[in-house]
C-alpha cells in the first residue's frame, strides 16, 4: 500500500509542474494581449495649440479629368454564315472534290452521287426532244397552208412541251446529286467517305466563312436605348495582347424576360483570318464620355437619408459639404455640384469626420492627367 501511495504522489507532483511551468510560459503573453485591450484609442490624433485634438487624415486634391461610363459583358464570337452541307437526295457517293480544312469557293463542287440512271433517262429524253422539234416544224409549216386542222398542231406543240418539261425535270434532279458550296468560306472535317451511301440526313462536311465574325453579347436592359446599330465597342480574346474593335449591326428588338437583357451582335473583319469562331471574347463599350469634370474616389461618399455628403479640407478643418452626383465607374464617381477643382476632399477616417473638426494632412493624392499620384 505505501509503494502505491508514493506513486501517486509522484505523479500528482509532476501534474503540479507541469501546470507551473505552462503559467510561467504563457503568462506574459496574456499580460500583453489584457494590456492591448484596455489602451486601444479610438481615432489616432495629435495635440494641437489650444488644447484641441487634430485627426489624422487622407487628402484628394481635386484635378478636372475625364472620365468614361463603361459596360462590360462577355460575348461569343460566331461564324458570318456556318452550315452543315448535306445531298438533297440519296445515292452512293461516287466522288468527293475538297480537301479537309480548306478554303472553297460559292458554286465549287464538292462532293458528287451516281447519276448515271438520271443521265441514262436524259439521253433518251433529248433523242425524243429532237423528233418532236422536227414533227412540230412540219406540222406547222401545214398549218400556215390550212393542209391540217389546228387540233392536230396543238396536240404535237403539247408533246414537245412535255419532253421539254421532262427534261428540266431530269436536270433538276441531276444537281441535287452534286453537293455546292453556297459561299466562300472553310471547308472543315468530312464526315464520309466514297463508297457510302448517303441520305439527306447524312452530314457531309460543314461549311464556316470567318470573314467578318460576328460577336454576340448581352447588356442589361437600361442601356437598350444606347446600344444601336454603328455603336463602337472593343473586345478583348485570350492570347491576344491588343484589343479588337468591331461595331454593332443588329440589336434584338426584346428584351429576354429571363435574364433582362438584350442581345446584341457587332462584326469584326477578320481580315488576316486571325480569330476562330467559338471563342469567348470580353467586350467592353463606352457609353458616353465627360471632359474636364469633377471625379472623386467612392470610398469618400457618405451616404444620408437627404442625400450624398463629403468632407473637405480647409484651414486645417474638416468642412462638411453636400454634393450631387453623376457618372459613376468601378472605383470613382462623378460629382456635379458642391465640389471644385482645387478642393482638397478628405477620403480616410471618414466615420470619425466631424463638421470643423481639426485635421492633420498625413497622405495627400494629387490627379494630374487623369492619373493618380501619391505623395
Amino acid at each position: 500500500m505505501s509503494t502505491k501511495r508514493h506513486f501517486l504522489f509522484r505523479i500528482l507532483i509532476n501534474i503540479v509542474l507541469v501546470l507551473v511551468l505552462l503559467l510561467i510560459i504563457f503568462y506574459p503573453k496574456i499580460k500583453t494581449k489584457l494590456n492591448s485591450g484596455k489602451s486601444n484609442e479610438p481615432m489616432r490624433t495629435v495635440g494641437m495649440r489650444g488644447g484641441g485634438e487634430a485627426l489624422y487624415a487622407s487628402g484628394y486634391l481635386i484635378q478636372p479629368v475625364d472620365m468614361s461610363e463603361l459596360i462590360y459583358s462577355t460575348g461569343t464570337l460566331m461564324p458570318d454564315e456556318e452550315v452543315d452541307l448535306s445531298f438533297e437526295t440519296s445515292g452512293k457517293v461516287v466522288g468527293i472534290f475538297f480537301a479537309e480544312g480548306t478554303t472553297v469557293k460559292k458554286g465549287d463542287l464538292l462532293a458528287k452521287i451516281n447519276d448515271k440512271p438520271l443521265q441514262a433517262q436524259l439521253l433518251k429524253l433529248d433523242a425524243q426532244l429532237k423528233l418532236t422539234k422536227e414533227r412540230e416544224f412540219r406540222q406547222r409549216q401545214l398549218l400556215d397552208r390550212d393542209a391540217i386542222s389546228r387540233e392536230s398542231y396543238d396536240q404535237v406543240a403539247t408533246e414537245l412541251q412535255s419532253i421539254e418539261a421532262d427534261i428540266k425535270l431530269i436536270e433538276a434532279r441531276i444537281s441535287e446529286t452534286e453537293l455546292r458550296a453556297p459561299f466562300d468560306g472553310n471547308v472543315g472535317l468530312r464526315m464520309i467517305s466514297e463508297g457510302a451511301i448517303a441520305t439527306t440526313q447524312t452530314k457531309i462536311v460543314r461549311l464556316v466563312k470567318n470573314r467578318p465574325l460576328k460577336i454576340e453579347f448581352s447588356v442589361p436592359e437600361r442601356y437598350a436605348g444606347q446600344i444601336k446599330p454603328g455603336f463602337p465597342l472593343s473586345f478583348e480574346v485570350d492570347g491576344f495582347e491588343k484589343p479588337f474593335s468591331a461595331e454593332v449591326y443588329a440589336v434584338d428588338p426584346m428584351v429576354d424576360i429571363n435574364t433582362r437583357t438584350i442581345v446584341a451582335r457587332a462584326l469584326y473583319p477578320n481580315t488576316n483570318n486571325e480569330l476562330k469562331p467559338g471563342r469567348f471574347a470580353s467586350v467592353q463599350a463606352v457609353l458616353s464620355q465627360i471632359e474636364n469634370t469633377v471625379s472623386v474616389p467612392t470610398q469618400a461618399i457618405i451616404p444620408e437619408m437627404s442625400g450624398e455628403k463629403v468632407f473637405v479640407y480647409k484651414n486645417g478643418k474638416a468642412r462638411e459639404v453636400k454634393v450631387k452626383l453623376g457618372l459613376r465607374t468601378a472605383s470613382h464617381v462623378q460629382v456635379t455640384h458642391g465640389l471644385a477643382f482645387g478642393d482638397t476632399l478628405l477620403t480616410t477616417a471618414i466615420l470619425q469626420l466631424r463638421h470643423e473638426l481639426p485635421v492633420q494632412l498625413d497622405t495627400l493624392v494629387i490627379n494630374t492627367s487623369n492619373s493618380e499620384k501619391s505623395f
